[in-house]
């Protein structure tokens, strides 16, 4: 088993210009989710980020205010979740809300150290 991190980008539903609604039942299913990862005992970690912050660029600390990319890049958020391989955080990233409004679901192995 390893821990996996799964980046959320783009796909704000702010940005699709849902009904009310529709924006209640994109969080509905954003809960039932991560509810559902809970249930599978597999959920570590996960949160929403705000769209803006600051980046050092180099080593004489330049740091600029974001955001940084487009609106479809940027990362709305993450989940930390425990699986067996990349193949099973893919499978329960299958599930993931962002992918209704038009993100995606970046997938990364957290190293051991």
């Amino acid at each position: 088993m390893a821990d996996f991190m799964l980046l959320f980008r783009g796909g704000n539903p702010r940005d699709r210009e849902l009904s009310p609604e529709q924006f209640q039942q994109h969080m509905a299913d954003w809960g039932a989710w991560i509810q559902g990862l809970h249930a599978r005992g597999v959920f570590r970690a996960g949160e929403s980020l705000k769209p803006d912050g600051g980046r050092v660029l180099d080593a004489r600390l330049v740091v600029t205010d974001g955001p940084f990319v487009e609106a479809k890049e940027l990362v709305g958020g993450f989940v930390i979740l425990n699986a067996k391989d990349i193949e099973e955080a893919t499978a329960l990233a299958r599930g993931c809300p962002v992918l209704k409004t038009g993100g995606a679901v970046e997938i990364r192995e957290i190293l051991e150290t």
